[in-house]
Order: structure tokens, then C-alpha cells, then sequence
């Protein structure tokens, strides 16, 4: 009744206004949200949060977990792989979806582009290695043999479909465009700071080194009997 009212009321806002409100929602997967929490997630998928990886501490901890859905489920039809989920200070800001090729083989970029275009609406941009090649460093959408095939976004999330040719298998990346910049300029500050202290750490394992050293020699001089 409401939605019949406001079309009444107002035909040409909402008709200007519907691919807004058909919008796909990229910021969610399979019941896994961007922000969520990485207990929330682990319990999600039927994992344990003590299955998460610490990748880096400072200046922020990124986390990651790893996800086959074929652990939880006695389906043997769905196609996804590995989901790949990686934690900003504990909220989830990125999926890598990496497909099965044997769920997959035959299937061409455009029946990939086709099948997710029914779920998330005209791609945004449709790609190819130049295009890639020119977000890459940005985005970090993965290995450098990768393809975009197709990406799907809105002010806030991004999803790419990208095809790596060298195992023949198809990978969504998913992200958090807020969350994301954060975690890369943090990953950034650390490749940072590690080289920062990489002189002081050298001098240190030095010195433990010798002062190893020399107790042994102390230990090995007091025993020796010739």
C-alpha cells in the first residue's frame, strides 16, 4: 500500500530513483557482511575465531581466515572453492572467492559475466588485462597474471570478477572501498616500519649471537677433557 501511495504521489522521483532501490548489495556474501565482527564470522561459517591467521600487528591487526564451504555442506554441486576473508582490527573488509575449476570448467568469461550479472545487475566496467593493469596497484586484486573480466560497484563496495589464467580457475574479490584503503595504508605503514627497525634487529640477533657464543665456549671449556 505504501509503495502504491508513493507512486501515486511521486512517479517520476521513483522512476528516476528505481535503479537505486533494485541496486544489488555488494557489501554482503552468503550471509558474511563488510564490518562484521570476526567471531560473528567464524561462527557464520562453522569455523572457530582460533582458526584466524594473524598476517600483520601494527599499526593495525589483519587477520585471515579460510573458509571451504564443502567442510559444512554435503552438497557436491556448489561451485565455490575457497572463500578467502581477511579482518581490519577485527571487522571483515575483504572476500576472495576462489571457484572450483572442476565446477567451472567449459564455462567461458561471458557465461561468468552472464551468471553474476543476474545477481548484481550490468557490470560497472568491463575489463581486461589493461584494465587491470591500471587498478592493480591500487586495489591489489591479486596475482599479475590475473584478468578483469567484469567489476560491479557503488560508492561504498566493490566486487570483481577476474579470471587467472595459469590454473584456469575464476575469483571474485570483494571489498570494502572504506575499509579496504584503510587496511593498505596500514599494510603500507608496516612495510614501513619494518624497514625502520630492520637495522636495530640485525645489530640485536648479532649481539645474541655472540653472547650464544660465548656461552657455549664457556660451557664446552669447563667440560673438555682432552
Amino acid at each position: 500500500m505504501k509503495v502504491a501511495r508513493l507512486v501515486q504521489k511521486f512517479p517520476l522521483v521513483l522512476l528516476f530513483a528505481s535503479p537505486l532501490l533494485c541496486a544489488a548489495d555488494l557489501a554482503s556474501y552468503r550471509g558474511f557482511h563488510f564490518g562484521m565482527s570476526l567471531s560473528a564470522a567464524a561462527r557464520h561459517s562453522g569455523m572457530d575465531f582460533s582458526e584466524a591467521t594473524v598476517i600483520h600487528q601494527r599499526p593495525a591487526m589483519i587477520q585471515e581466515l579460510n573458509w571451504r564451504p564443502a567442510r559444512f555442506s554435503s552438497s557436491d554441486t556448489d561451485p565455490v572453492e575457497l572463500v578467502r576473508f581477511n579482518f581490519y582490527n577485527g571487522q571483515l573488509y575483504r572476500m576472495t572467492v576462489s571457484y572450483d575449476t572442476g565446477r567451472t570448467t567449459g564455462l567461458t568469461p561471458a557465461d561468468m559475466v552472464q551468471a553474476l550479472s543476474a545477481k548484481f545487475g550490468t557490470p560497472t566496467t568491463v575489463g581486461g588485462a589493461d584494465a587491470l593493469g591500471q587498478q592493480l596497484s591500487v586495489e591489489r586484486l591479486g596475482d599479475d597474471q590475473s584478468h578483469l573480466l567484469a567489476r560491479w560497484e557503488d560508492a561504498d563496495d566493490s566486487l570483481s570478477l577476474v579470471e587467472v589464467p595459469y590454473v584456469s580457475t575464476f575469483q571474485l574479490l570483494i571489498y570494502s572501498k572504506v575499509l579496504n584503503t584503510l587496511a593498505q595504508t596500514a599494510l603500507l605503514e608496516d612495510v614501513k616500519l619494518a624497514a625502520a627497525a630492520a637495522p636495530q634487529l640485525a645489530k640485536d640477533k648479532e649481539h645474541e649471537e655472540v653472547d650464544e657464543l660465548a656461552k657455549t665456549r664457556s660451557f664446552n671449556k669447563g667440560n673438555f677433557r682432552p
